[in-house]
């Protein structure tokens, strides 16, 4: 016992001769479960395609079908030897 008063004696005189001793505090933390999403706050500028809730997978409907005019100002897919021979030329540069 008297050690502890001796500690809370020196304490105290240190503190009257200018030094201040540190204290440290606890903060609770501001997660409600152990999901890390819960911490994000909506979107934010430039956090990427999770930024923006219209673009998530539970968004997307039937599958893009292009127009008509779309689908004839595409090129003819080129065929199979026509691919070969082109994959042989770039391969020999």
């Amino acid at each position: 016992m008297s050690q502890q008063r001796k500690d809370t004696t020196n304490t105290a005189s240190s503190r009257s001769q200018g030094q201040q001793e540190q204290q440290f505090n606890i903060l609770p933390h501001p997660a409600q479960s152990n999901d890390p999403a819960d911490l994000v706050g909506g979107p934010r500028l430039g956090a990427g395609l999770g930024s923006k809730p219209e673009v998530h997978a539970y968004h997307a409907r039937d599958p893009h079908v292009p127009s008509q005019e779309i689908l004839n100002s595409l090129e003819a897919p080129k065929s199979r030897e026509e691919l070969h021979r082109r994959a042989e030329e770039l391969n020999k540069k």
